[in-house]
């Protein structure tokens, strides 16, 4: 019988103030992915272009092996009104092993610090997971309050804060392939996901009565038709995952399930090499009702945009 007791049977240790899961070698699933026409940061030629080692491994996918710390500390609350809330730090490559590390909780603490490392130290992400809450509490919030503004913009020259798209259904079958951004099924996921578990199949003493979406894949149900919001995005230029948020606010999300997306660009900033856009998903039910929200610090790479310096001195000078 599947219970939030027995969802995972991953090797969970405390070491000192922390709960510490297992080393764990992801798996890259995205070597084919492509958008508007071009490869991706995932693509090993494009990334060995941009000074990366070879194509990297989506961030959400780490978010797999942070599942069974949180259900330790919170039960069945994580699976329904869980939150993570991450800043990518250091990309990870295919044969890479990786940790997970949470807080320990004080009785009644619904936020704890999370961490991943690679076995060298190399830092992966940092953030927080939590459960309930209003949102405010988490290490992304925080964040976006301390971000400088974007200045001098070119990529994202013609994208203002407050723009929303229109509502899109989405939707994620077992076999469904999930497009060119996502070229893969759900299915295919769970063979080598880094944390498998009973919940995410059918069977009849599932706690929900039915099996759920693992929060990794929430973030490719939720982009599933992200490209056509068209935002006025300048480009072809290659991205990536800075930041990410996932929250949960009634329940975990189901396979077969119509959901509706709507976005909104609520932040940008830029660095030396990027420009930033922060994009809020609001996930809501056949019922118009919100049930999960997802944050997403999409990084577009400067050097990727071959028009960059012509159209920044057309712009500024």
């Amino acid at each position: 019988m599947i219970t939030v007791e027995n969802a995972f049977t991953t090797e969970i240790v405390e070491n000192g103030n922390l709960l510490v899961g297992p080393w764990r070698g992801p798996k890259q699933m995205l070597q084919a992915q492509t958008y508007d026409s071009h490869a991706s940061i995932h693509d090993d030629a494009t990334a060995q272009k941009l000074g990366f080692r070879g194509g990297t491994i989506e961030g959400p996918t780490h978010f797999s092996q942070f599942a069974p710390l949180c259900e330790r500390i919170w039960g069945r609350a994580w699976f329904e009104t869980g939150c993570l809330s991450a800043h990518y730090r250091n990309p990870v490559f295919e044969g890479e092993e990786v940790q997970a590390q949470i807080e320990k909780p004080k009785p009644g603490q619904t936020v704890c610090a999370i961490g991943m490392i690679k076995r060298d130290g190399t830092e992966v992400l940092r953030g927080t997971a939590s459960v309930g809450g209003d949102g405010t509490e988490t290490a992304l919030n925080h964040r976006l309050g301390e971000l400088k503004p974007l200045s001098d913009p070119v990529i994202l020259a013609d994208i203002k804060v407050g723009m929303k798209t229109a509502r899109q259904p989405i939707k994620m079958d077992f076999d469904q392939n999930m497009g060119d951004l996502y070229p893969f099924s759900l299915a295919d996921k769970l063979k080598v996901i880094t944390e498998p578990s009973d919940g995410y199949y059918a069977q009849e003493h599932n706690p929900w009565g039915r099996a759920i979406i693992p929060m990794e894949m929430l973030s490719v149900l939720f982009q599933y038709r992200a490209r056509e919001d068209r935002l006025p995005v300048r480009g072809p230029a290659v991205g990536l995952f800075a930041d990410q948020e996932i929250r949960l606010l009634r329940g975990p999300l189901f396979p077969g399930e119509t959901y509706w997306a709507e976005r909104e660009v609520v932040a940008l900033s830029g660095s030396k090499r990027t420009e930033s856009m922060w994009v809020r998903t609001t996930v809501c039910d056949a019922d118009d009702k919100p049930v999960a929200t997802m944050l997403l610090n999409g990084a577009s790479m400067k050097d990727s945009y071959a028009n960059y310096q012509d159209e920044y001195k057309a712009l500024y000078g």
